[in-house]
């Protein structure tokens, strides 16, 4: 008797099935390793997206917020003073701009020269958070501070109210002036730390440190006093400041 035997086409995958199984029952590690890779460089990728649409959202918020175009109120005072020469009051006309930025507690004065008497352009900046004001004399390039006298500043939000009342036109008064002398004490040769927004006021300019000459005792007024005069207003009323040396 002859036996005819067929070889199934299916016979030569059979083996390859067995050894995949007797690998995967010898060592799982290697099954499972593929598989742990490409979860891991998942997670990696998905990590470094969220850094970089993160660092995408700060930047442009900080972009927007230093670098956009802000919006300055330009605001027309009148103060009434008597004149030496006369027991009639006379008007002066006082011209500021502001940039009040609310959200940093912080606001800019930029002060021309007056029209019609001399005195010194100057941008100031207060800082509610440093409690701080610092005075540019822009003609001489240097920079003064002193603490911040909350009881004639008005705060950040106030203050902006009264420079969009004054830009409107709404609210034009006719007010009175408050002189005040400030006299230099000692150089400060370290601004960064005076606050973020002096800092930038006052890098690489010749920076001073400033006391009211009414607090100072037994300080006399001298002749030889070399003092600029900057006419500013932060409130109802007009401020005359002058900075002695």
């Amino acid at each position: 008797m002859v036996k005819i035997a067929f070889s199934s086409p299916f016979a030569a995958k059979q083996p390859c099935k067995d050894a995949e199984a007797l690998v995967a029952e010898k060592d799982p590690e290697v099954a499972t390793h593929g598989s742990e890779n490409s979860t891991g460089r998942c997670l990696l990728t998905l990590l470094g997206l969220a850094f970089i649409l993160a660092g995408l959202i700060v930047g442009g918020a900080c972009i927007y917020k230093y670098f956009m175009p802000r919006h300055k109120y330009e605001g027309k005072m009148s103060y009434m003073e008597l004149s030496e020469h006369s027991e009639e009051p006379y008007y002066l006309p006082v011209t500021e701009e502001a940039d009040i930025r609310e959200d940093d507690n912080v606001a800019f004065i930029n002060v021309p020269v007056p029209n019609f008497e001399e005195g010194d352009s100057a941008s100031i900046v207060h800082d509610f958070d440093r409690l701080l004001t610092a005075y540019l004399d822009l003609a001489l390039q240097k920079c003064y501070v002193i603490n911040l006298n909350t009881s004639v500043v008005m705060p950040p939000r106030n203050l902006m109210d009264l420079f969009m009342k004054l830009a409107s036109g709404t609210y034009l008064p006719q007010t009175y002036l408050v002189r005040e002398e400030l006299v230099v004490t000692e150089r400060i040769d370290d601004v960064s730390e005076l606050g973020i927004f002096i800092y930038q006021h006052c890098l690489g300019k010749e920076t001073y440190r400033l006391q009211r000459r009414d607090q100072i005792i037994g300080l006399q007024k001298r002749s030889a006093e070399k003092c600029i005069k900057i006419q500013h207003f932060a409130n109802t009323y007009v401020t005359d400041t002058r900075i002695c040396e």
